[in-house]
């Protein structure tokens, strides 16, 4: 059977099956079984004994579940709450005023949860009530929120990286340096929209409405040392290579446990519900990247990315051309499909073509969040989107009007790192060096 049939087959057998609302862990491993069965002559029920068990206990994948965990005890601690007091001070005066809590709120609580959602949750829980008694405007208000809670995803440490350097054995490590100048960037282009948008309509933004001496600025921001404290603990000591991500992990999760408690807004009510929200969401992951591992077992059996990457080759498509096409194709595959499940579902057929064309795996993973970022503010399954329909009670059309300037701005960042790939390497490669 030649391959465009073979392709067509299982992209309508999976689109079947997530359309009846099945599991996506699920759904890829029928969509992989329907491949081994009926397009290659390999034995199916060994290979799918095999690859469950060979991939259900990796090593590298063991950050995953605790990062998830120190966001959850975060998200249950004052620490949040420290935030919003400890950056309001200083962002009084600045172009667009408290709205920027919103930005550089997300950048740091990024910093040390890992996940999209729950920034736009923490973050939102704060800000969106103390914006709005403000005056500020609810389009800015929804839009910075929807926008820099994406970050989440991108500032390390990020549990969408982790699967991504599981599913491609790419080194999580790096993967982690590359993600920051990109994060640094993009929160430059957020506040940096804001504050233009202040300069062209100064009644946009409500007046100050108490001033802080320097001394006072000083006094707020010892809210901000726990924080600090857990982001210099866990990046850090990965950065210094003092520790593994899964060992900074693990510290991150002990650090985020004692300052919790040390806040004296945390209790083992709050802890027993932090554990169980982590396990939840790490084995909705884990179940995801099993059935993606099966999916991409199958299709090597079944001789489809190799085909795809040789075909791709053999079109002589340009780096730029291929980038262009798999942006068109990621933003409109995100629309209904949440971020993990748009890495995991197409790393198996798209790395052939990537490193056919040459592309670096490690450039092309920092590429494929940013997309995926896009993803989390389009509707009609953005996740962020849903997440702040939940805080506030808005129409999620309102909400996805409002994240559309944000949407543009992360297309721009795709942009300047395509242009630009020291953007993404710099770091990395000098850590390489070091």
């Amino acid at each position: 059977m030649s391959d465009p049939f073979i392709a067509l087959t299982l992209l309508v057998v999976l689109i079947a099956l997530l359309a009846s609302g099945l599991w996506v862990a699920i759904s890829l491993s029928l969509v992989g079984l329907v491949g081994l069965v009926a397009f290659s002559n390999a034995p199916a029920g060994l290979i799918v004994a095999t690859t469950f068990w060979g991939h259900s206990h990796s090593w590298a994948l063991t950050a995953l579940p605790l990062f998830i965990l120190m966001g959850e005890i975060l998200l249950r601690s004052r620490m949040s709450d420290d935030m919003f007091t400890g950056l309001a001070p200083w962002l009084g005066r600045a172009p667009g005023r408290l709205l920027h809590v919103n930005i550089f709120g997300c950048a740091v609580f990024a910093a040390v949860s890992g996940s999209s959602a729950a920034t736009a949750a923490t973050i939102g829980r704060m800000s969106v009530p103390e914006l709005t008694k403000r005056g500020y405007p609810e389009s800015l208000i929804l839009g910075t929120l929807a926008g820099s809670a994406t970050l989440g995803l991108l500032i390390p440490p990020s549990i969408i990286l982790i699967v991504y350097g599981v599913a491609t054995e790419q080194s999580i490590a790096r993967l982690f340096v590359a993600g920051v100048l990109p994060g640094i960037m993009l929160i430059g282009l957020f506040a940096g929209y804001v504050a233009v948008r202040a300069w062209l309509n100064p009644n946009l933004i409500p007046a100050i409405e108490q001033k802080f001496s320097f001394k006072e600025k000083l006094m707020a921001s010892r809210r901000l040392l726990p924080v600090a404290l857990l982001i210099g603990g866990v990046i850090g000591s990965i950065y210094g290579g003092l520790a593994s991500p899964t060992d900074a992990a693990a510290l991150g999760v002990v650090l985020a446990t004692i300052l919790a408690w040390a806040s004296g807004s945390f209790s083992w009510a709050l802890f027993g519900a932090a554990v169980m929200s982590a396990t939840r969401t790490s084995c909705m992951i884990a179940l995801i990247l099993l059935g993606a591992a099966f999916l991409s077992i199958s299709m090597g059996f079944t001789g489809l990315p190799r085909n795809l990457a040789a075909w791709i080759s053999d079109m002589n498509l340009s780096v730029p051309a291929l980038l262009v096409a798999l942006t068109i194709f990621f933003i409109v595959l995100g629309c209904f499909l949440d971020g993990i499940s748009v890495i995991v579902l197409t790393t198996s057929i798209i790395m052939p073509m990537v490193s056919a064309v040459g592309i670096d795996p490690l450039w092309f993973g920092i590429y494929l969040v940013i997309v995926v970022e896009m993803s989390q503010i389009t509707p009609p399954v953005g996740f962020n989107l849903f997440v702040i329909q939940g805080l506030t009670g808005i129409d999620i059309l309102r909400i996805a009007k409002a994240a559309f300037p944000f949407f543009l701005l992360l297309l721009l960042g795709v942009v300047l790192i395509c242009a630009f790939p020291q953007i993404v390497t710099y770091l990395p490669n000098l850590m390489a060096r070091s």
